[in-house]
């Protein structure tokens, strides 16, 4: 009977000790996060920001994004919106409402 208690209070032990670990660390090995690509950034925004023309900041780069992000999401909203150097009004996208240009600047922004 004490061998059971013991063997029970083991395997409880153990059990509780293998389910705190899995989650949390599974979490921290899984790399940055992906973000969806928009249906709207290949008619669009890709049509320079996949390339980098004439000054946009290259799709999934960081460090050219960095300075933008920095403005805040709405003046990058507003900066689309209004066109910006070369950057048409709406950036190419007629159809797009705020809270898809934020999708596709986050997209954008995102390192790939």
């Amino acid at each position: 009977m004490k061998a059971n208690i013991l063997k029970f209070a083991f395997m409880t032990s153990f059990e509780m000790f293998l389910s705190g670990c899995g989650v949390e660390q599974a979490s921290q090995d899984m790399g940055p996060a992906v973000v969806e690509q928009p249906p709207q950034y290949a008619a669009s925004c890709g049509a320079c920001h996949a390339y980098a023309v004439a000054g946009a900041p290259k799709t999934g780069d960081a460090a050219q994004w960095e300075p933008r992000l920095a403005k805040g999401m709405e003046a990058l909203v507003s900066s689309v919106k209004n066109g910006l150097g070369v950057m048409p009004a709406g950036g190419m996208c007629t159809t797009c409402s705020d809270d898809d240009h934020k999708a596709l600047i986050t997209y954008m922004s995102t390192p790939q």
